[in-house]
């Protein structure tokens, strides 16, 4: 009986081991470093046919998306880096404006030798994405942005007064060294306070992330990434001005999140918007309901909306 229990136990372990990550990506995806725009990215590229990049947001990196990444990747050439100073890329002191990451993300498609690319983002990757779509008007497909507001674009400034984005404002050396070392607590705010059920953010990612942002000026980026925003207000105003974006695109926004606002948002930037509702979930739609959302997408990326 006790030999019986010594082996229930250790099959446990093994159990608990096996499943103490993220998804990973499927086998046919090879990672790189690419040297760009004064830093580097870690990439990850798997797949074959028309392009498309996938752009992570906070409190996560390019690991999100392995789950869309391995269905897509059945018929594009999916690409999907971890941004400046986030994940496994490199933490340069600056340049966490989104124009300026716009850029990374080109020279990353250069590198490749991808011309032409359809965009699915999330949090702060809508920004980033916004902001490519916006300089590279001919080079973007499609465009679905998912679950977050993009600076001076439509209700920014009503958003702003959220009590639970108290965080945009959050940043600089003092409130570096209260979260050092206690990076998991900062985090688990995100994760629990955002998310329709904080269990569908389960254990194992939450402790991948939290070692990531642990590491040595990873925090420091990701504030630096709240801290653009006023430049981002500025520069996206000033994109506008040269007129909306005419692609397709997809606001999607989690049903117990921002809903039909990401709609609206993105109405005051682009001509040609649909609107999209990932159900019971919250911000964290590929850990709440990634089969909705990977529907949702590959039916527009098809042409189906």
């Amino acid at each position: 009986m006790l030999k019986l229990l010594f082996r229930w136990l250790a099959i446990a372990l093994v159990a608990g081991a096996a499943h103490a990550q993220v998804q990973p990506y499927p086998p046919g995806f090879k990672t790189q470093e690419l040297a760009i725009n004064g830093t580097t990215l870690h990439v990850r590229v798997g797949g074959k046919g028309p392009a498309v990049t996938l752009i992570h947001g906070y409190g996560e990196t390019g690991d999100m998306w392995a789950p869309m990444a391995a269905d897509l990747m059945k018929d594009h050439t999916v690409v999907v880096p971890d941004l400046r100073g986030m994940g496994l890329s490199a933490h340069p002191p600056g340049g966490f404006d989104k124009k300026n990451q716009a850029v990374d993300i080109a020279q990353v498609l250069d590198k490749l030798k991808i011309d032409k690319t359809d965009l699915v983002t999330h949090d702060i990757g809508n920004m980033v994405g916004f902001a490519f779509a916006a300089q590279y008007r001919d080079r973007v497909g499609r465009f679905v942005l998912i679950d977050a507001p993009v600076p001076g674009v439509g209700p920014w400034e009503e958003i702003l007064k959220n009590p639970l984005l108290w965080h945009f404002r959050f940043g600089g050396p003092d409130m570096e060294r209260l979260v050092a070392g206690r990076e998991r607590i900062y985090l688990d705010r995100f994760w629990n306070e955002f998310s329709a059920d904080p269990k569908k953010f389960d254990e194992a990612s939450r402790r991948h992330y939290a070692k990531l942002y642990a590491r040595p000026g990873a925090m420091h980026s990701g504030f630096a990434q709240f801290a653009a925003f006023d430049q981002d207000a500025i520069d996206n105003k000033a994109f506008l001005v040269q007129g909306k974006l005419t692609v397709p695109v997809l606001a999607v926004g989690g049903e117990k999140s921002f809903g039909p606002t990401m709609a609206v948002v993105m109405r005051a930037a682009a001509d040609n918007v649909t609107e999209g509702i990932v159900p019971a979930s919250g911000h964290w739609i590929m850990e709440e309901n990634p089969k909705a959302t990977v529907k949702l997408v590959r039916e527009f990326l098809n042409g189906a909306s």
